[in-house]
Parts: C-alpha cells; structure tokens; sequence
C-alpha cells in the first residue's frame, strides 16, 4: 500500500490520531525495522525498537476490534496484517 493513498483517505476525515492512522505509521515502521534487521541481525537496539512498536500496534488493533469490529477488519485487510486472537 502506498503512504500517501492512505494518508489521503485518512486525511479526507481530518484525524491523523485516529487509530487507524496510528496502526498504519506503526506498520511502516514496522516494515522499515524489519527489512533494517535482515541486514543488521545483531543491532539489539533495533530488535527491541521493534518489540516495542508491535507491543503499542497490538494494543491499539485490540482496543479497535473491541471497540469497532467492521473498522478492525478493514484496517487489517487494507495493510495486509493477519487477525490476532483477542481476549
């Protein structure tokens, strides 16, 4: 997915804080991380970063799915993540 098509999407709305917006700049960070550690598999600095951002985006993807299940599963059909069990 493209950042920018996204941004726009979310921007039509005026709600860069939403969690939509949010999910998605954690995913591209993500992404950066991940590709930066196949490269550096021993920057632990980088792998805790990482730990890190999953942590935050699997909170956030929670509180959605509990708090608005169509918008949960459209965010994760849109940027391609897998579903994770909920509690």
């Amino acid at each position: 997915m493209v950042k920018k098509a996204f941004i726009s999407v979310i921007s039509e709305e005026e709600n860069r804080g939403s969690v939509e917006f949010q999910v998605f700049s954690f995913t591209n960070k993500i992404r950066r991380l991940t590709s930066h550690l196949e490269l550096h598999k021993k920057d632990s600095l980088s792998q805790r970063g990482l730990r890190k951002i999953l942590g935050k985006r699997q909170r956030l993807l929670s509180y959605l799915a509990k708090k608005n299940r169509v918008r949960y599963k459209e965010l994760i059909g849109q940027l391609g993540i897998r579903e994770t069990k909920t509690r």
